[in-house]
């Protein structure tokens, strides 16, 4: 099991990014995915995350600039990234709680990707 991130980049202040996240491999279910982003010399804090039923949460100083959706298939999730502003800037971390194919509670993180938004 694991997850693939893609997105991120360099955009200016005012910009948009989305970041997507597909989890893969023997899986029974999702029970929550989203991202966490880290800056320099900060401790990493949830951005955004969505249950399985569609219920969202989102970092109070991203809200109504990011959105969080998924796909039909629900296994991917997508991070849309508007009205950006330097302090977005960070590495952004794919996360999801799943149930794997023996039925065990599995937490992942994927590998980061760089937002850099400049001003």
């Amino acid at each position: 099991v694991q997850l693939q991130a893609s997105g991120g980049g360099l955009v200016q202040a005012g910009g948009s990014l989305t970041l997507s996240c597909t989890a893969s491999g023997n899986i029974v279910s999702i029970s929550v995915m989203g991202w966490f982003r880290q800056a320099p010399g900060k401790e990493r804090e949830l951005v955004a995350d969505m249950t399985s039923g569609g219920n969202t949460k989102y970092l109070d100083s991203v809200k109504g600039r990011f959105t969080i959706s998924r796909d039909g298939a629900a296994n991917t999730r997508y991070l849309q990234m508007n009205s950006l502003k330097p302090e977005d800037t960070a590495v952004y971390y794919c996360h999801a709680v799943l149930t794997d194919g023996t039925y065990s509670p599995v937490a992942l993180l994927g590998q980061g990707t760089q937002v850099t938004v400049s001003s």
